[in-house]
């Protein structure tokens, strides 16, 4: 890329198309992350209410990483580029670690390694997220995001069928002695890590980026004063106190009233970040301000007031995501086939049909981000977003309507959109209103609001359950619609530059 005029040009469908590839490898990492690590720990004999405890590596490594590496990242500049060292050592790292995992000896080497292998696509994924803000301008933004949504729904069916199309089309073992994992998940990760690796590869070798000078240039003309970034005295102290003083409040209610231990990782989370404050406060009086760790937690709290607004619509939109994530199996088993014995035929059955309805969704979604550019041309990137939402709202609204398990087909449908758009508009809005100087960091920054939701669901939708709802998981997926609905509302408050 050597234009050296002051608007940044459009790319081409095949420029965007080679710019978001990658993100079909890193789906292949996440779905089989998400869809075999569990089964993996139980081989490993993990008990079943150990697994959540095991699982939170996973949000906890994406909400230190991603700020991190968005804020190395905005600062690198060599021979592969601003963004592309980072794509190829997360991707080295993510398929070494694709390899191991499968071949973890004990549970703990297991756990570690989701740890390893979670951090190690972060560091591939944050700076595909900026890279689509800083090649392409504006207008084409939407499009850029939505074609990471196509190859993220692309991935994620492809990828979750892994063990059962190695299974049942290659005739690979899906059963193993006791505590060793089976064949078809070994190959299944070992076939994911050559895709993540040739994906990643293909976005790097066919991707150019612009030098900062480029970049300065473009963002003359296309960054607002507004979007400088904001002088603030910040009270790290007042901000430290406050936080760790709610969370010991909760830590003390929780052991007095003996109540739900999920409540624990809620004061956990209060009195860290309470924490992280006072170490701030402690560099900010010895005027140490100027090193990373300061200068990204300044950015938390000075973040654009869009950023701030959109921060509401990804908390309520990922809440009903993990509501979803964690309740449909027990919902779809409970509700429309009637049972919770795990080891009865019906029971199974469900099980089996929900994994059919998040490929169907997936699949959805991969036809939404073809849909999606369209819409936002027709009525814009806030009217867009919040249509999907509600189709999303109505999808899991639904599931207590409808009586006949095959027709949960449907409501996939409006999933699907939703899940197309949050993967892609909120960073289209989130693009045009940060400074590019900072897109890396603030991209890595805004994963807080899908990572804090996922903590707060795991701590408090069991709670709400059990006491408003008589433990019946189907109501999980109201409240993630109304979750939907807070969401759309919420778009409709954000301020576009």
């Amino acid at each position: 890329m050597n234009n050296n005029n002051s608007n940044k040009p459009d790319l081409s469908f095949w420029q965007i198309w080679n710019m978001c590839f990658g993100f079909l490898g890193i789906q292949f990492g996440f779905a089989l992350q998400n869809g075999n690590v569990s089964r993996i720990f139980q081989t490993l004999g993990a008990d079943i209410d150990d697994i959540p405890i095991l699982w939170v590596a996973a949000p906890l490594t994406g909400l230190i990483v991603q700020p991190i590496i968005g804020y190395w990242s905005d600062k690198t500049w060599g021979k592969l580029g601003r963004r592309r060292p980072f794509f190829l050592y997360g991707a080295i790292l993510t398929t070494l670690s694709l390899f191991i995992m499968p071949n973890s000896p004990t549970l703990w080497v297991a756990a570690g390694m989701l740890w390893i292998m979670d951090a190690s696509i972060n560091v591939t994924m944050e700076p595909f997220r900026a890279l689509v803000g800083d090649n392409l301008p504006k207008k084409q933004r939407a499009t850029g995001y939505a074609m990471q949504s196509f190859f993220i729904g692309i991935g994620a069916v492809v990828a979750s069928a892994l063990p059962w199309m190695m299974a049942n089309w290659f005739g690979i073992a899906n059963t193993a002695p006791a505590g060793q994992i089976p064949d078809s998940v070994k190959y299944s990760f070992y076939f994911g890590a050559v895709i993540l690796l040739v994906a990643v590869g293909w976005s790097i070798l066919t991707t150019k980026e612009y030098s900062p000078e480029q970049l300065a240039a473009f963002n003359q003309q296309e960054e607002p004063a507004s979007q400088s970034q904001p002088t603030a005295n910040i009270n790290f102290s007042k901000g430290g106190i406050i936080f760790s003083v709610l969370g010991l409040a909760v830590l003390a209610l929780v052991s007095a009233l003996n109540l739900e231990k999920e409540l624990y990782l809620l004061a956990g989370g209060l009195v860290s970040f309470g924490v992280v404050q006072f170490i701030a406060a402690a560099l900010q009086t010895k005027q140490l301000t100027s090193g990373g760790f300061y200068q990204v937690l300044n950015d938390v709290f000075t973040m654009p007031e869009a950023m701030k607004q959109l921060a509401w619509v990804q908390f309520f939109s990922w809440f009903s995501l993990f509501a979803m994530w964690i309740y449909t199996t027990s919902a779809v088993t409970g509700f429309h086939y009637g049972s919770s014995d795990t080891s009865s035929p019906a029971y199974n059955n469900g099980a089996d049909w929900v994994g059919i309805l998040f490929a169907a969704y997936n699949g959805f979604a991969a036809l939404a981000a073809i849909c999606i550019p369209i819409i936002v041309k027709r009525i814009g990137l806030k009217l867009a977003h919040c249509f999907n939402l509600i189709l999303g709202a109505l999808g899991l609204a639904s599931f207590i309507v409808i009586k006949d398990p095959t027709l949960l087909i449907w409501p996939m449908i409006g999933i699907g959109f939703a899940w197309a758009s949050i993967l892609s508009l909120p960073y289209a809005m989130l693009s045009t209103s940060v400074p590019s100087s900072k897109m890396g960091v603030y991209m890595g920054i805004f994963n807080f609001f899908i990572v804090i939701p996922q903590l707060l669901a795991a701590s408090i939708l069991g709670l709400i359950l059990r006491h408003f709802f008589e433990n019946q998981p189907i109501y999980a997926l109201l409240i993630g619609a109304v979750s939907f609905l807070l969401a759309a509302v919420a778009v409709l408050r954000v301020k576009q530059s």
